[in-house]
C-alpha cells in the first residue's frame, strides 16, 4: 500500500503553530481522518466468534492517532502532524525554505495556485512528514499551505 497524500490551505496568521493546532482540531471535530474499519480483538472476541468489532469514535486527537497507529497509514490527515520542526521529522511540518520556493517556483512568494500545481514540491515530502509555506495574493500573505504524506 502506498502513502496517502493530503493538503490543506488555511487563512494566513502569524502564529503557524496556532494555525496548525486549529486546523487539527477542525479536522478532528469534522471527522475528516482515517480510522481502520475493524480492529483485531483479544481472546474474548475469538471465544464468542466475533473476529472483528467496530471501534468507538475517538474522543481526542491523541486517541485517533493511537487508533490509526494500528494500521501503517496513521490517520491519513493533518492529525498525524503534532508539531512544527526546524528540520524534517516524523509527525512534524517543516517550513519550505524561501530559496527552495525560488528554485522550484521562481518566487519566494507563491500563490496558492502555483503551489498546488508544483509536483516537484510534493516530491520533496517523505512519508510521515509534512511541510508548510505561506501563500500570497497580490504580494501579501493570504494563506498557509500544509501538505504531507501518511506513514505508509
Amino acid at each position: 500500500m502506498g502513502a496517502h497524500f493530503w493538503t490543506y490551505h488555511v487563512p494566513y496568521q502569524d502564529d503557524i503553530a496556532a494555525a496548525l493546532e486549529a486546523l487539527r482540531q477542525q479536522e478532528f471535530r469534522a471527522g475528516r481522518f482515517y480510522q481502520p474499519s475493524t480492529v483485531q480483538p483479544g481472546l474474548i472476541g475469538r471465544i464468542f466468534g466475533r473476529p472483528h468489532y467496530k471501534p468507538k469514535p475517538p474522543k481526542t486527537i491523541q486517541e485517533a492517532i493511537k487508533i490509526g497507529g494500528t494500521s501503517a497509514e496513521g490517520t491519513r490527515s493533518i492529525l498525524d502532524m503534532e508539531r512544527i520542526s526546524a528540520l524534517p521529522d516524523y509527525s512534524a511540518v517543516t517550513l519550505v525554505p524561501p530559496e527552495e520556493l525560488e528554485r522550484m517556483l521562481g518566487t519566494d512568494k507563491p500563490t496558492r495556485e502555483m503551489v498546488e500545481q508544483c509536483e516537484e514540491l510534493i516530491d520533496t515530502i517523505e512519508r510521515g512528514h509534512g511541510i508548510y509555506l505561506i501563500t500570497y495574493q497580490q504580494g501579501k500573505p493570504n494563506g498557509i499551505y500544509f501538505a504531507g504524506y501518511s506513514f505508509d
